[in-house]
């Protein structure tokens, strides 16, 4: 079954990238499965007998031809089920930013949050019944919308810890004049509502999360915003009673869970045991991810199989037969996967739960990889999507380095020992044991009889017999742990760019914790339905586990060596680790040299993951310049043509509110490391605006740069921060001001703005901007590092770049003025703001390029229409990046190449 499900991935690989007519895949396989049969059955000829080794090779050649029947099958699938549209785009004509009415009705349940500026909003997914327009007639329509309800002035301290209704007499008089505070919206109401709709937009950047596909595996094909008080209740249900039923005994057992526990606690208990992750804050995800224990965190197949355990045991204990207690657990796994709201995670690990404790009533317990197989061709028939996301993927690898190599080494370690623990009163059970078994069984005796004149005989056999058992338990443990980690390292490293260098010792403490926290937490809850003082002592267990997972998870993700974060591996170092993996689990039950041999390989192949860089991919000889898309902020990577490289600004939210959106690990850092870079020479600021360095803190954090480059410094609690962050870091943090010039790999920076004697506002401004001119070095010319005072002579380049930041007229007029700088590529100042790109400094610059970062459909109307004017008429050639998404330029002593990201969706 194994090599069945492999050969199906692979047909489904080659059909996702290599398309082909249907007939000829239809063709192939039924050439493929004829063919198998036929050798199938030609193991022996009609009146003779052939030899073994006819036999064997026709039986090998049968099932080579099946497994080709399966690869090409797999291939069909993915590309029948390409070629069908389940997502309804009818939604798409009204999505251009104007103000629609809309009928219809929710499909997942509202979620109350925390909104960028204090504010309370809700998030909910609804199908729309019909649209209507100003000046229309209601359209019919039936695509997935997830609406965002906001509740303007309405602050969330309003709201409960649960997110719950708020309809109290306190809260609804504190709510302002004519609103009404918003209440959760419930699977299956209707309602009528006016909206903004757009489409889901990606950051177009290499490595960029692909969001407008998940949205689309979710059925959602627009974005709505709404206030709360715009929504009207219609009469009447649409949708599935039994959907119906389950979000109602979702909601109750969150409330029941933030009844029992502190909203602390139960922010994890919802996420840990019923899926809910709402109210999971950004840094305890990040501290789980560091530590290598955010299986733990959300629900996944170890969760599954805790609870399925402890519920088989409780059959079995109530006397229960084998097939009634695998009933009874199947049972209790449908229904908690049906009661979670996390979807294929679950479901995979429900089936291959299934699939195990079937085995088990065939006496087919040990054939683990084969379960693994049949669970894994089970999904795929059913969605071969899957294949591609990292969750299965994960799954599945998990699993099968458990059942390819950690249970073939303790078959011939620890659980070889463990037969010397058997029938331990025997004088005589030794001689039917291996030599080396049986000598550690002697040895074991021989400690408990130097104990047994201070214990007894008895007790000090069972001591002896307990503290053996426990170690070897740990042992394995540790063994299991370590193996996971390594065969984990490329797909932790391809997808989420991380090292977890302390993935064995917090998974050593926090698992175990977790067996004893689910079940507890489970009990708790069933119990708190009858009464809630029936529910405090398994409460009380619950909250002692989970502090204890959430201070091992906090200290140890709170190390630096935590943090080891790494560039998207080459494909040499992914096929050499793959390989690595492949080897051990073939030499698992091999002799132990060889055995050994896989492991040490594998150790190999993590460590160089963790700790060799991959090779940037730069142009080695020209100036790269790249606008990175970060929507309606601003980030600039260059590569200077020996390799060293500057990133200025890591774009940020707007504004001073939060953003579950941290623009640097999530937007501008997986660009850097889909381009191999793992290290920034240098970073710099160029005014302290949100939008400016909202990312800053984790890029800094996440690529370690030798110098942070600051200029103008008002008081700011943000800019406060970065620098802290800087300094924690060992950053050097560098003063650069009008006048400093100095050479940096290959080319020459000089700073055009601000001057020392620039007057400081009370808060970050525009005119702060750090405005830098970036220009090839002329050949044979020859520049000090030493950054030079004074204003500087005027700049004739053959190439260079100029960025600017938000600066406006005063400074592009100052600039215009006193350095005269003539550019090749303009990063057009403030995202194309009237009040920059002024008329001065397009006549001195005369640029060949401008490139504008600017969100898509931002509010603010960017880039305006008077700014793009003027770059036409100056003779630039424009480019955005909510149009091109992230830009690049080469310069070189031949001029600028403009080459617009390559992107992998």
């Amino acid at each position: 079954m194994f090599w069945a499900a492999l050969a199906y991935a692979l047909g489904i690989v080659v059909g996702y990238y290599q398309w082909r007519p249907v007939s000829w895949w239809i063709i192939a396989c039924g050439v493929f499965a004829t063919t198998g049969i036929y050798f199938l059955g030609r193991r022996a000829r009609v009146g003779e007998v052939a030899s073994g080794r006819t036999a064997r090779a026709r039986i090998w050649l049968a099932g080579s031809l099946a497994l080709g029947a399966l690869f090409v099958a797999g291939a069909l699938h993915i590309q029948l089920r390409r070629a069908s549209a389940p997502l309804d785009n009818s939604i798409q004509p009204f999505t251009g930013g104007n103000e629609v009415e809309i009928i219809a009705h929710v499909t997942r349940d509202g979620r109350m949050q925390q909104g960028s500026f204090g504010d309370l909003r809700q998030t909910a997914d609804v199908e729309a019944e019909s649209v209507t327009t100003e000046t229309g007639d209601p359209s019919p329509v039936h695509s997935g919308i997830r609406l965002s309800i906001y509740a303007p002035g309405y602050s969330s301290r309003h709201s409960d810890a649960r997110g719950a209704e708020i309809n109290s007499e306190e809260n609804t008089a504190t709510a302002p004049p004519n609103y009404s505070p918003s209440r959760l919206l419930h699977y299956g109401e209707r309602i009528r509502l006016s909206a903004r709709l757009k489409p889901p937009r990606n950051f177009r950047n290499p490595g960029a999360f692909d969001y407008q596909g998940y949205l689309a595996a979710n059925g959602i094909a627009a974005l709505g915003s709404t206030k709360a008080d715009s929504i009207e209740f219609l009469p009447g249900f649409d949708g599935s009673r039994v959907q119906s039923w389950r979000a109602r005994i979702h909601s109750s057992i969150v409330a029941k869970v933030h009844q029992l526990w502190t909203p602390r606690e139960a922010a994890l208990i919802d996420a840990m045991v019923i899926g809910e992750e709402t109210f999971i804050d950004r840094d305890t995800r990040v501290d789980f991810q560091r530590s290598g224990t955010y299986h733990v965190l959300v629900v996944s197949g170890m969760n599954v199989s805790i609870l399925a355990f402890v519920v088989f045991w409780t059959l079995r204990r109530l006397r229960l037969g084998e097939i009634s207690a695998t009933l009874g657990t199947l049972g209790f796994c449908v229904a908690y996967a049906f009661l979670t709201e996390v979807g294929a995670p679950v479901w995979r690990a429900t089936l291959m739960c299934a699939i195990y404790l079937a085995t088990r009533l065939l006496y087919r317990d040990r054939a683990m990889v084969n379960a693994l197989g049949a669970a894994a061709l089970g999904l795929l028939l059913f969605d071969p999507r899957q294949l591609f996301t990292a969750s299965f993927q994960m799954t599945f690898v998990c699993v099968l380095i458990v059942a390819a190599i950690g249970r073939p080494m303790i078959e011939r370690t620890s659980q070889l020992y463990k037969q010397a623990l058997a029938h331990w009163d025997s004088n005589n059970y030794g001689e039917t044991l291996p030599p080396r078994v049986a000598q550690f069984r002697v040895d074991l005796r021989f400690i408990a009889s130097h104990l047994a004149p201070f214990l007894g005989e008895k007790a000090s056999l069972q001591l002896v017999r307990v503290g053996a058992k426990l170690s070897l338990h740990v042992c394995e443990l540790m063994f299991i742990s370590a193996v996971m980690q390594m065969g984990l390292a490329l797909p932790m490293a391809f997808y989420f760019h991380r090292a977890t260098t302390l993935g064995l010792p917090a998974n050593l403490a926090v698992v175990p914790l977790t067996g004893i926290m689910m079940p507890a937490a489970v009990i708790s809850l069933a119990l708190g339905y009858i009464s809630p003082v029936l529910a405090t002592i398994p409460a009380l267990i619950t909250s002692a586990t989970l502090e204890a997972i959430a201070g091992t998870v906090h200290g140890l993700g709170g190390l630096r060596l935590a943090d080891l974060r790494v560039a998207t591996p080459s494909v040499v170092m992914m096929i050499a680790a793959g390989s690595a993996l492949a080897l051990a689990m073939l030499l698992s039950r091999r002799r132990v040299a060889f055995a050994f041999a896989g492991l040490v390989a594998t150790l190999i192949a993590a460590l160089a993951l963790a700790f060799i860089p991959p090779r940037p991919q730069v142009r080695p000889g020209v100036l790269e310049v790249t606008s990175i898309d970060v929507g309606e902020g601003d980030s600039t990577l260059l590569v200077m043509p020996q390799g060293a490289t500057l990133l200025v600004d890591a774009g940020g939210p707007i504004g001073d509110g939060s953003s579950q959106l941290d623009f640097g690990e999530d937007v501008v850092s997986p660009y850097l490391w889909s381009r191999g870079i793992s290290r920034l020479d240098a970073v710099a600021i160029t005014h302290g605006h949100s939008d400016h360095i909202g990312g800053l803190p984790a890029v800094l954090k996440n690529f370690r740069p030798r110098e942070l480059w600051v200029g103008l410094l008002p008081p700011s609690a943000a800019l406060e921060n970065v620098i802290a962050t800087a300094e924690k870091l060992n950053v050097k943090v560098v003063r650069h001001w009008e006048g400093d010039k100095f050479s940096m790999g290959g080319t020459t920076v000089s700073v055009l703005f601000p001057p020392r004697e620039w007057p400081v506002g009370p808060k970050p401004s525009n005119n702060d901007s750090m405005v830098l001119l970036v220009s090839l070095k002329e050949v044979g010319v020859s520049e000090a590092s030493v950054p030079q005072t004074g204003p500087s002579p005027p700049l004739h380049r053959d190439v260079s770049v100029l960025i600017e930041g938000d600066a406006q007229q005063p400074v592009e007029r100052r600039v215009a003025a006193l350095h005269h700088p003539k550019v090749d590529v303009l990063r057009v100042g403030h995202h194309g703001s009237s009040n920059a790109t002024t008329p001065e400094l397009l006549a001195a610059a005369q640029p060949t390029f401008a490139v504008i970062s600017v969100g898509f459909r931002n509010p603010f109307g960017l880039p305006r229409m008077d700014v793009l004017e003027r770059l036409e008429k100056s003779g630039a050639r424009i480019y955005r990046t909510d149009v091109d998404g992230a830009m690049t330029f080469y310069l070189d002593q031949h001029g600028v190449t403009p080459s617009p990201a390559v992107l992998q969706y």
